[in-house]
C-alpha cells in the first residue's frame, strides 16, 4: 500500500487521506498566541530538576482529573514526555526481561515496538463485538501466566472506541487482585466521547489493585508536537507507596520533560476545551456523513463507536486487507488502514479516520462504497 500511495503522490495525483492522525493538520482553528504565549515564563531559565515534574504542572492535572470527578494528589503524578515514555517506564516499574503484559486485541500497533525494547512479551486478549465492543474474561484469565505482570486497558480504545464499562473495570480489578497483577489504562481518548457514550476516568472510584492511568495533550489539547504526558499512580496504600518511591527513582534517571512545557502544560489544559469542542464536531460530522452514505450501500457496514478518531468498516473478504487497501489507492485514490494493522483478525476489515476535513472524508467513504459497486 505504501508503495501505491509514494505512486500516486510522485504523479501528482491526489489522494483523499483516511488515516489522518495529526490534528495539528487537520485543519483546526488553534488558539495560537495563547499556546505560544505560555512558552514564554521567564522562570525556565533556571533548572530546578524535580523527578515527578513541576508542581504546577501537577496541580493542573489534578485538576483536569477534579473536573471529571476523580481525587488526585500531585504526589500520584509523574509527567513523562508521552504515553510511550510512560509506558517503558511502567515497563521498567513492573517487569524483568520475560516477563508478560496483557493487551486487548484489536488495539494500536505501537505496543508491540514499546514492549519489545523493553525485552517484554506482549499477550494479547481479545475484544469481541456482539452489539457492541466487550471484553472476553474467560479468554483474558487463560492468558495469565507466572509471567503475567501487568492487564493493560485502553479507554476507550483505539481503534475500535470501546469504552470499558464498569461492569468490565470491576472485573479486571478482580482479576488484578486475583494474580497479584498492575492495571495499566490508557485514557487518551478519554474526552471524546460520542453522544450518549461518555464514560469516567479510572481515576475514578476506589482501586483495589494497583493501577496506573495515562494520558496527555497529545489527545486532550490535539497538541502532539509538545510532548506532554503522564502518570497517575493509584492503588492499596502499601503497595502504592512502594510503587511511587521505585518510580520516582525512573523518573530521577530520565527528568525528561523540558521547562517550558512544563511551565506552558496549565495553560494549555486550561485552554483545550475549544479545540476539543471542534474534534468532537468533526468526528460527529463524519460519522453521520458515512452513515448516510452506507443506508445507500448494504456492502459496506459500520461497527459501533463509543469514542475516538476513528470508526472500523466490515466489507466482503474478497481478498486480503492489504489487497483492497492498495486497490482503494489505485482505484479510487483513498487511503484507508487494513485490519491487519490493529491486529483485526481474518480480512473484511478497514479503519478510516474522522478527523479527515468533511468533504474529503465524504469523498473518500464514497470511493470505499464505489469499489464494492463494480
Amino acid at each position: 500500500m505504501a508503495r501505491a500511495l509514494r505512486e500516486r503522490r510522485a504523479a501528482g495525483i491526489e489522494v483523499l487521506d483516511l488515516t489522518a492522525s495529526n490534528p495539528t493538520r487537520c485543519g483546526f482553528d488553534y488558539d495560537e498566541v495563547g499556546i505560544l504565549t505560555a512558552l514564554g515564563d521567564r522562570a525556565v531559565l533556571v533548572y530546578d530538576p524535580e523527578p515527578h515534574g513541576m508542581l504546577l504542572a501537577r496541580e493542573a492535572v489534578c485538576r483536569y482529573y477534579g473536573s471529571r470527578g476523580a481525587e488526585v494528589g500531585a504526589e500520584q503524578i509523574f509527567l513523562t514526555t508521552s504515553t510511550s515514555e510512560a509506558y517503558s517506564w511502567l515497563l521498567r516499574l513492573l517487569c524483568d526481561a520475560g516477563d508478560e503484559v496483557l493487551i486487548a486485541q484489536p488495539s494500536y500497533p505501537l505496543f508491540d515496538f514499546l514492549a519489545q525494547i523493553e525485552d517484554v512479551g506482549l499477550v494479547a486478549y481479545p475484544l469481541v463485538y456482539d452489539h457492541g465492543w466487550q471484553i472476553d474474561f474467560g479468554e483474558l484469565r487463560a492468558r495469565v501466566t507466572s509471567r503475567t505482570k501487568a492487564i493493560a486497558v485502553v479507554h476507550p480504545n483505539n481503534p475500535t472506541g470501546h469504552f470499558t464499562r464498569d461492569a468490565e473495570r470491576r472485573d479486571l480489578e478482580r482479576v488484578c487482585a486475583e494474580f497479584g497483577l498492575a492495571l495499566i489504562v490508557d485514557e487518551v481518548f478519554l474526552d471524546y466521547g460520542m453522544p450518549g457514550h461518555e464514560a469516567r476516568s479510572f481515576a475514578v472510584g476506589e482501586h483495589p489493585a494497583l493501577t496506573f492511568v495515562l494520558s496527555g495533550i497529545s489527545k486532550i489539547a490535539a497538541l502532539p508536537q509538545m510532548k506532554a504526558a503522564w502518570i497517575a499512580a493509584f492503588g492499596p496504600e502499601r503497595e502504592l507507596k512502594e510503587a511511587l518511591g521505585r518510580l520516582e527513582v525512573v523518573a530521577d534517571t530520565f527528568l525528561s520533560m523540558n521547562a517550558p512545557v512544563q511551565r506552558a502544560l496549565p495553560g494549555w489544559l486550561a485552554g483545550c476545551g475549544g479545540i476539543q469542542e471542534q474534534i468532537r464536531d468533526r468526528t460527529r460530522r463524519n460519522l453521520a456523513s458515512l452513515d448516510q452514505l452506507l443506508l445507500q450501500n448494504r456492502m459496506v457496514t459500520r461497527l459501533e463507536v463509543e469514542a475516538g478518531w476513528y470508526a472500523v468498516l466490515r466489507v466482503p473478504a474478497l481478498g486480503s486487507d492489504e489487497d483492497l487497501a492498495v486497490r482503494l489507492v489505485e482505484e479510487q485514490g483513498v487511503s484507508v488502514h487494513p485490519g491487519y494493522f490493529f491486529g483485526f483478525v481474518g480480512d473484511g476489515w478497514l479503519v478510516v479516520s474522522l478527523l479527515t476535513q468533511e468533504d474529503e472524508f465524504r469523498r473518500g467513504a464514497e470511493g470505499i462504497c464505489g469499489i464494492f459497486q463494480k
